[in-house]
């Protein structure tokens, strides 16, 4: 992965074949392709390439603690505005319940609108949800949201350590330290992110070996929904938030393309926290900024999982012919504000989150999300792409709105 940041060089120019076999983005894209085909045509082999996809992503959170540590500590003592710090945190969350919200209100809008539940309920496959709606009357915790969220600990643990580092005496000296350390990480990553092609290989394998092609057809036009409601999302309102400013969102996209295509094979948008902090400073967003926006925004804004969240609601309404009122999907929309919060970092979240909103409507049953099982791992690429593109948005518009962010370091195909 190219993580440090291009510079000219009189060296003679490679050849246009050398450059795309010397390219991670190839590699990735040529082992999702075959891990889509191994999947495909040997499901058992498939199944037994997950241990290559759980083991890569969870090399990649060996990382996401330093590094998240490490970037947000420097980042507040080399402020020296500890109010700032305050700003930017108070403006990403506000900036992430409204965007959020809209993409809640996008997903209700695009469901009614093509009705993906309007058909017929005996063509589904039925999966063992048990495990989500067991507890599903249970309240939303912000405590337990805290203790189950990792990378919310490290965020608060970095801000008090950045925070009184402004005030210690050895403060230069301190810094320095972590600076050496940091570069140690980052170069650590670099090598790990080597290995993301053998990651993609095996989450895409065991995806499509797993739950086979053939599940998408019953539940087909749910699926082209999601992913046409969040292109939408993407494009129409990132787009929009961009445009103000200057900036292509298709010039982003293709900033990220390397995390873009690491999250479609893995299914985890973590599998490229690290390295879309790395690729954002070399953008020109300060160090500061994303240190605090991109950790928290992989716990409040989850816009690809907003979007699902609310169309999956009215998905099962539409299936068992519910008629919502106004006031009710108003009621839908403000309850998953709150506990869309709940469905960061944990396996199978999400469906806990759709049970408790189903529990607290008292109109749709809740064993409906049996059906969502079987395809819901098709979606899951969907909401973790859309999630990162969220958070890569959030990060330069926070850095655009501070000033803090140096076009000299921007890439000329992002900056218009």
């Amino acid at each position: 992965m190219n993580i440090t940041a291009p510079k000219p060089s009189n060296q003679p120019q490679k050849s246009t074949f050398r450059l795309i076999v010397t390219n991670l983005t190839f590699w990735v894209l040529i082992a999702i392709i075959a891990g889509i085909l191994l999947g495909h045509f040997s499901p058992a082999n498939g199944v037994k390439m997950e241990i290559l996809g759980a083991k890569f992503i969870a090399l990649i959170k060996l990382f996401i603690g330093p590094i998240i540590f490490l970037t947000i500590v420097l980042g507040i003592s080399g402020m020296g505005n500890l109010k700032k710090v305050g700003r930017i945190g108070i403006k990403a969350l506000g900036y992430f319940e409204v965007v959020s919200t809209v993409a809640l209100a996008i997903g209700v809008a695009v469901a009614y609108f093509f009705k993906p539940g309007k058909i017929d309920k005996s063509s589904l496959t039925l999966g063992d949800a048990s495990q989500y709606t067991t507890n599903a009357a249970e309240h939303f915790s912000w405590l337990q949201f805290f203790l189950s969220n990792f990378t919310l600990q490290v965020l608060l643990a970095a801000i008090v350590c950045g925070i009184a580092l402004n005030f210690y005496k050895k403060r230069e000296q301190t810094i320095l330290v972590l600076e050496r350390f940091s570069n140690v990480v980052f170069l650590g990553l670099k090598y790990v992110m080597y290995l993301a092609p053998v990651g993609a290989f095996g989450g895409m394998a065991y995806t499509i070996g797993k739950f086979g092609l053939q599940t998408l057809i019953p539940l087909g036009k749910l699926m082209l929904c999601v992913y046409l409601t969040m292109a939408l999302f993407v494009f129409l309102i990132l787009g929009s938030i961009l445009r103000y400013y200057k900036i292509r969102i298709l010039s982003v996209l293709k900033y990220i393309k390397e995390e873009l295509l690491l999250v479609l094979g893995t299914s985890s948008s973590e599998a490229a926290l690290p390295s879309i902090m790395v690729k954002l400073e070399q953008m020109g967003c300060s160090k500061s900024v994303v240190g605090l926006v991109i950790p928290t925004g992989y716990s409040f804004n989850l816009d690809g999982t907003s979007i699902y969240l609310s169309m999956s609601v009215i998905f099962l309404a539409q299936l068992y012919d519910v008629h919502l009122s106004f006031f009710e999907i108003l009621s839908v929309i403000g309850i998953l504000m709150i506990t869309s919060k709940g469905a960061a970092g944990v396996t199978g979240s999400g469906f806990i989150v759709l049970a408790s909103t189903l529990t607290a409507l008292h109109k749709i049953p809740v064993e409906g999300l049996a059906f969502l099982l079987g395809v819901d791992k098709f979606m899951s690429e969907a909401r973790a792409i859309t999630n990162l593109i969220g958070n890569t948005v959030a990060t330069i518009i926070i850095s655009k709105t501070e000033r803090d962010f140096t076009e000299l370091n921007l890439d000329p195909v992002v900056e218009e």
